[in-house]
């Protein structure tokens, strides 16, 4: 079944250049998620408190169709879809009225917090009716070129503003993180974001940043003090007359 949350977007999601950034995107369409379970009678505080377990994002690519502005109205669509294996879908839509301005396809781990270990779909503890994806093919696994190919750009230190319960960088942080670090992001708009988390990045690290430039945008990957590649990720971007520093 699809869930649907309707929002009246804040002055304070938006950047420099006015339009709501990717990582308020994202955030916008965890929201959603979240209310979905809750909806479901589990909220994310519960399925950790009471059953010991918590889902944790693996990988998602976004496309973002139109920029989104202070006060205009959305609604956000979630839903799951068949899941298999390891591995929980679940896709979402932005509509703005009847337009679509903003679609994700994302992939899910359910972990035993107690064993530390990753359950298969069939051990989640709730039945929820799962719909079809997305009519398009959203490639959410990121093929970066080789460490030698891609340059270092700087250090990002994991703070306490970044973390959630979990003692991580909350995922909803990431796009921030990345467009930080892009060339002249105050005059590019973010219209594709892929991320593939492979490490949490906790409280306290520093993360060496690399990256490559691909077309119509870069890719990254984050490396924390001991060597572990945490993310992998691509941003595509589009030029527009932004704001001029």
């Amino acid at each position: 079944m699809k869930y649907i949350e309707h929002y009246k977007i804040k002055w304070h999601d938006t950047d420099a250049n006015r339009m709501v950034s990717p990582s308020r995107v994202l955030a916008y369409m965890q929201e959603t998620a979240n209310l979905h379970l809750r909806s479901c009678g589990m909220s994310l505080d519960d399925l950790r408190d009471q059953k010991k377990l918590a889902f944790i994002l693996s990988r998602i690519a976004i496309r973002i169709y139109e920029p989104m502005y202070a006060y205009e109205e959305i609604d956000v669509e979630t839903w799951v879809c068949e899941s298999r294996g390891m591995s929980f879908h679940r896709c979402f839509r932005i509509l703005r009225q009847d337009t679509v301005i903003a679609e994700a396809f994302s992939v899910w781990a359910l972990l035993d917090l107690c064993d530390k270990k990753l359950l298969p779909s069939t051990a989640f503890p709730y039945q929820i009716e799962p719909e079809l994806p997305l009519g398009q093919e959203m490639a959410v696994r990121v093929r970066l070129p080789a460490m030698s190919l891609m340059k270092y750009v700087g250090d990002r230190k994991i703070v306490y503003s970044d973390i959630d319960y979990n003692g991580h960088m909350n995922n909803t942080h990431y796009p921030d993180m990345l467009c930080d670090f892009t060339p002249d992001i105050h005059r590019k708009r973010v219209i594709g974001l892929t991320l593939s988390f492979l490490h949490e990045a906790a409280y306290g690290n520093t993360l060496k940043v690399y990256r490559a430039a691909r077309e119509g945008g870069y890719y990254f990957r984050t490396v924390n003090g001991e060597g572990t590649t945490c993310l992998e990720a691509s941003l595509v971007t589009e030029d527009f007359n932004g704001l001029m520093l």
